[in-house]
This record gives structure tokens, sequence and C-alpha cells, in this order.
């Protein structure tokens, strides 16, 4: 499969844009963002290449994001999005470049945490991070509370807890130190919609608050749109770079979840 080099639309313009898969090529309207040279950047990726095993995960990935936005990354499973977030954590070997503009610090909620096998309460969950990090500067208690659980949780053990509170437990562990970037793999897989909905107020609020940059997974539209200012679609490489409100547009949902597009190095 072909795929043209990335369309990035934070700081560049791209008029149109030749899409070519199962069906043929056809040309697809692309609308301009200008967005200027003097954006404060706190990521720029260039050239991001994953070879796993001997599969390319990712290929020749490139991006920059603003500081103080939050960054939706979409696409189909199996596209390289959690791939993605292991090689922003220095998790995974890689090639091209992630630079982090300033001093970057980066809080983690995974898709899922088993614990239903651990007898850990949740004060002793927050304890294992602010014990074990200097930097930590807020109470346990105060973490909860900031994202919506009162003190008198703190007793309880994880596995006795509900989708939605083990959630926002493990949101607390990722601001116990106050990061400045937020990863979100899926926060809510799992959880109900009530719940969800919460969830994302919740992030919202605390980016808006603290002046976070976020980047979060997601296959769900409804957040897409509400809770996120861009969107980067990935499936092995970039398919688009766009302002997430376009999430509505078929044409890009059939981009998003088609088949891959990348002509694989």
């Amino acid at each position: 499969m072909f795929c043209s080099k990335p369309v990035q639309i934070s700081g560049f313009s791209q008029d149109r844009k030749t899409y070519i898969g199962a069906r043929g090529s056809r040309s697809l309207e692309m609308s301009t963002l200008i967005t200027g040279n003097n954006k404060d950047y706190v990521l720029e990726i260039s050239n991001l290449t994953i070879n796993l095993q001997n599969q390319t995960i990712l290929d020749d990935v490139s991006f920059k994001l603003e500081k103080g936005t939050t960054l939706a990354i979409v696409g189909p499973n199996g596209a390289g999005k959690t791939t993605l977030f292991r090689a922003l954590l220095n998790l995974v070997p890689y090639s091209g470049r992630i630079e982090w503009h300033g001093k970057a610090k980066i809080g983690y909620v995974p898709q899922k945490l088993s614990v239903s096998d651990i007898p850990v309460s949740v004060k002793e969950f927050l304890s294992f991070k602010t014990t074990s990090n200097t930097e930590a500067c807020v109470s346990a208690e105060d973490c909860l509370n900031a994202v919506g659980l009162s003190g008198d949780l703190m007793s309880r053990e994880l596995r006795v807890l509900s989708g939605g509170q083990l959630q926002r437990v493990l949101i607390a562990w990722a601001i116990i130190d106050k990061p400045n970037v937020l990863l979100f793999d899926e926060p809510t897989s799992g959880v109900d919609l009530d719940s969800e909905e919460a969830i994302y107020r919740m992030i919202t609020e605390l980016k808006n608050k603290n002046e976070m940059t976020i980047l979060l997974i997601s296959h769900d539209t409804h957040i897409i749109r509400e809770y996120s200012d861009y969107m980067l679609a990935l499936n092995k490489c970039v398919i688009f770079f766009r302002e997430s409100k376009e999430i509505i547009d078929p044409d890009l949902q059939e981009m998003i979840y088609g088949e891959p597009v990348c002509q694989m190095k």
C-alpha cells in the first residue's frame, strides 16, 4: 500500500492530500491550519521508526505538539498507538528523533491494571510513589481529592474498587509528583459510560488547572471531539494530523479505520 508523506497540519499548510487505498485513488480536501512559527511546542517527533521482532511497527512518524493542548491518538488495533507511547517513555528502541522541550515530567496511565490478586490498599499503592520519589510535592489524599475520590477510600483494597474508581486511583498515581505531560492509553476501557464521561471531564479540569499537555489513545469519536484539541491518525505511519472537531467527517473516519496505507521501507 502507498502512504504519502505525513500530513503535518500543525505549523504547516496542506491544501490537498491524495489517498490511495483498496478503492483506488481519490483526492480529499484537507482544511488548512496555519499556526505559524511562534508556537510553544512541548514535543517534536521526527522520522520515528520502530522495528520489533523483524516487523515495522511505526514508520517515519513526524509531528509537533503544542504545550497545554490535548492530542488524541487514533487508529485501528495494531496501528502502533501504544508502541508510540512506549517510545515516548523510552521503553522501546527506535530510530529518528523524540525531543521534549523544557523539563518534561511525564505521568502515564495504562489501559488496564490487573489487581485481582494484589492485596494492596489504595493508601499503600499510592505510598509506593510518594515514599520513593523525592520530587513528590502533594499528598496522596490531595491527589485522590483531585480526581474526585474521598480520603475514605484510602483503606480499601484495589481489588474491591469499581472500574471507575480504579481508573481514578491510577490517575491519582500519575499526578502525584505533578507531571506536566500525561499519557493516557484508553484510560476508560471497561468503565461504564457515566463514569467514562466523568473521568474525561475530570482529566480536562486537571489539564486546565495545572497547565498540562495530554496525549490520549481513544476509539470513541465523541470523546475525541469533545475532550481533545487535535487528533493524530496512525496506521503504522501518520495518516493525518487534524483538529479533533473534524472527526465527524465520514471520509476521515474511513481513512482512520481503513486498511493500512503505508508503503513500508
